[in-house]
């Protein structure tokens, strides 16, 4: 039987995204045939007993792939759960084990990816794939040129100088801003630095797919055409 990483194979049984679960081995959190394995590249053929917290890993799964609109206070991590809610919570009736396709945090709503298939995550989110990201944002005083001009010129995000793909006014105080890769709360800082308050932030597009009229909360399986508009 062929080998794989392990990292691969976890993230093949939908246990996360690959890059997360290559984070859940470097925290100790994983464990071959009784021993912790601290080393992603490590060869498995699936004939192995492994466990990911203490549960064993499963065989590898149906792959199923939903589009979501991600409502407000709703957490795409349990970290800082609290009283929030998660997104995987909404999908009542869906046994396969889920995980979102990146983040957004608690206070936008919008298009968001949710599956079980690793693989699928790692292509959306790494930085090759250099998938567009649409948001619409709504603040606190109207858009001038000068604000323009300067959420154009880019910020500061995670150590790393970011530019907007476009920004573009919509309405008195609302704006389109398409961004590449996606840093953490990047497009809240790209109008923080131009002086602006983000009153409400929806993401609107991944790739060539669009939100549509889906209702805020509501989830539906994605097509085949649907996953390859992502990266078209």
């Amino acid at each position: 039987m062929k080998k794989t990483r392990i990292a691969k194979y976890l993230a093949s049984c939908g246990i996360a995204s690959r890059r997360q679960c290559e984070e859940l081995i470097f925290d100790g959190k994983v464990s071959l045939n009784g021993e912790t394995v601290l080393l992603p590249q490590t060869l498995v053929d699936g004939s192995e007993t492994i466990t990911v917290n203490g549960k064993k890993v499963g065989r590898k799964e149906k792959k199923v792939y939903f589009m979501l609109n991600k409502p407000l206070n709703t957490l795409c991590s349990p970290n800082g759960r609290k009283r929030s809610k998660l997104v995987t919570d909404l999908f009542e009736g869906v046994e396969e084990r889920l995980f979102t396709v990146g983040r957004l945090d608690k206070d936008t709503t919008g298009l968001l990816l949710v599956t079980n298939d690793g693989e699928f995550t790692n292509q959306v989110i790494h930085p090759s794939s250099n998938i567009q990201k649409e948001y619409i944002a709504k603040t606190d005083c109207e858009i001038s040129d000068d604000h323009l001009k300067t959420i154009s010129a880019g910020t500061t995000v995670e150590g790393t100088f970011v530019k907007p793909l476009l920004v573009k006014k919509i309405r008195k105080g609302t704006l389109k801003v398409v961004v590449g890769e996606g840093k953490k709360r990047e497009v809240r800082l790209l109008i923080a630095a131009a002086g602006l308050e983000v009153r409400e932030l929806k993401r609107t597009r991944i790739g060539n797919l669009s939100l549509g009229s889906l209702p805020a909360g509501q989830w539906r399986p994605l097509t085949e055409r649907e996953r390859r508009l992502i990266f078209e």
